[in-house]
């Protein structure tokens, strides 16, 4: 099922996505929840981030092309970070580049929404905590990124979390093909079968750090190809199974 979190008439909505219409769903998508028969056609309606998370968990170098390429070791266990969740935009939101960020880039990736409380899991049952998926685009200021020192200065910016279009169940998020357009040309396409650690790993090791709510976002990380942008680019995350969000950036 594809989710859709969605303005109609003034209203924040849910629905569930069949083709070109969303059957708005009543109730909670985190607990109880029922798809309704009320049908909106998908043109009719503004699409928003599909989540409204309590905090963002970045995983880094987590694609061995991407280690592979800077000569470095796989590292031991999951690089952690966090992002804001001030810094989240839905399709067709602007990224807006600070007059303070010289080098912005951009980096497609997997997300995992996470569905109910997760605290110490195991990697076997680590999927029984996912609502599902979605693609992000982790947009780090490069130049703020200073070596030796915390990451949370160049990852925290206001529209530099893009996340959509839907949140998407049932698929295999060990096995998901992620792309990346800006201006219409291909810069990043990889499969998360290149992860360092798959999603199941990571959800188990989180939680053992810090205790995961309903509507959390997992970020896990970009394959190789993620480059510099500038104002007035377009990018497009792609993903056969999740489908396309697309950003102008001013």
């Amino acid at each position: 099922m594809k989710i859709a979190r969605f303005h109609y008439q003034d209203r924040e909505l849910y629905g569930a996505v069949e083709e070109q219409q969303v059957k708005i769903i009543e109730g909670n998508i985190y607990g109880s929840y029922r798809v309704t028969e009320e049908v909106l056609p998908l043109a009719d309606v503004r699409l928003l981030a599909p989540v409204k998370p309590s905090k963002v968990i970045g995983v880094g170098l987590n694609y061995q092309s991407v280690a592979k390429d800077k000569g470095v070791e796989f590292p031991a266990e999951p690089i952690l970070f966090l992002k804001p969740p001030s810094g989240i935009i839905g399709p067709g939101d602007s990224v807006i580049i600070p007059e303070l960020v010289k080098k912005p880039v951009f980096e497609v990736e997997l997300a995992v929404v996470i569905g109910k409380t997760a605290k110490n899991v195991t990697e076997e049952t680590a999927l029984d905590y996912c609502l599902g998926y979605t693609l992000a685009n982790d947009i780090t200021a490069k130049d703020h990124m200073i070596k030796g020192q915390p990451w949370a200065k160049g990852k925290s910016f206001d529209t530099f979390t893009p996340v959509g279009p839907y949140i998407v169940t049932g698929i295999d998020p060990e096995n998901t093909e992620i792309t990346l357009l800006l201006n219409g040309d291909q810069k990043q396409h990889s499969s998360t079968q290149d992860m360092i650690f798959g999603v199941r790993k990571v959800i188990a090791f989180i939680s053992q750090v810090m205790t995961l709510e309903a509507g959390d976002l997992i970020i896990t990380g970009t394959p190789l190809g993620g480059g510099d942008f500038a104002a007035g680019d377009v990018f497009t995350l792609a993903s056969p199974a999740i489908g396309t969000i697309t950003n102008p950036v001013r």
